[in-house]
């Protein structure tokens, strides 16, 4: 699959600058990767955890930049400083999240905050500032990681549902507003992806409670997120925008 990529996209793309937020874990990571085999210049930001950045970087070799997507100007320098070293971005890809979970009745506004800030503010502090070069150059990609919880709600996340939902909601509107400038704006929900955080999940949680509500009986792969978000951002996927891509499985249908 990676070299059937290289071979459609790599063309199109070589000198193509792409942001990927919360790059160097898990699904983030492996969008990161997928890019750069398929001949972008890739930049992946993360908030926190130096040492796996690190030795992200040295792994794959793509540049890893450290800054809070919450806080605006963070994105505003932070995005200045991959301009300067890569060019201008191109491809937005609002990967970033975190979860502070709990019961409604039992959420502080601490917990609301913290999620409503990074995963739905988030989209707008590193969107806002590349918005005007993609209208100025007529072409632009922004691809949301919303989530299947965003689509069907959860027990114990009402401020990640709530915010994931939002990024449905922004992605619809922004598309609007770029397709007659080139930028098309587009969002995935996956649901249940091998990352290391859901395979640390106890084996009988794993086999009883969420294996039986995926009908493909298994869970998805981060390799497999990576490879929408390629498609997406590619020449070939310049008709679709506004569209929200279902990743899950068939666990809920969207």
């Amino acid at each position: 699959m990676v070299a059937f990529l290289l071979s459609k996209y790599q063309g199109s793309v070589m000198s193509r600058v792409a942001i990927v937020t919360g790059g160097t874990r898990g699904i983030g990571g492996a969008i990161s990767v997928g890019l750069k085999e398929a001949g972008y210049s890739v930049a992946a930001s993360y908030a926190g955890n130096d040492e796996k950045a690190n030795a992200f970087k040295a792994e794959t070799g793509i540049a890893v930049y450290k800054w809070d997507v919450s806080n605006y100007q963070a994105c505003v320098d932070g995005i200045a400083q991959v301009e300067g070293d890569l060019g201008p971005v191109e491809v937005l890809v609002n990967n970033a999240g975190i979860t502070q979970d709990a019961m409604f009745h039992k959420m502080l506004p601490e917990q609301w905050n913290a999620v409503i800030n990074t995963n739905l503010t988030g989209l707008f502090n590193m969107t806002h500032p590349v918005w005007p070069g993609m209208r100025d150059r007529g072409f632009g990609r922004v691809i949301n990681i919303s989530s299947i919880n965003g689509q069907k709600g959860q027990m114990g996340q009402a401020n990640y549902a709530a915010a994931k939902a939002g990024d449905i909601g922004m992605t619809k509107t922004l598309a609007a507003e770029g397709a007659a400038k080139g930028i098309t704006v587009n969002a995935i929900c996956p649901g249940y992806i091998g990352t290391e955080m859901v395979r640390a999940v106890p084996e009988k949680v794993l086999n009883e409670r969420i294996l039986p509500l995926i009908p493909v009986g298994r869970l998805g792969e981060p390799e497999e997120i990576a490879r929408c978000v390629v498609f997406l951002a590619s020449d070939d996927a310049g008709f679709i925008t506004g569209a929200t891509l279902s990743a899950n499985g068939g666990q809920y249908f969207a």
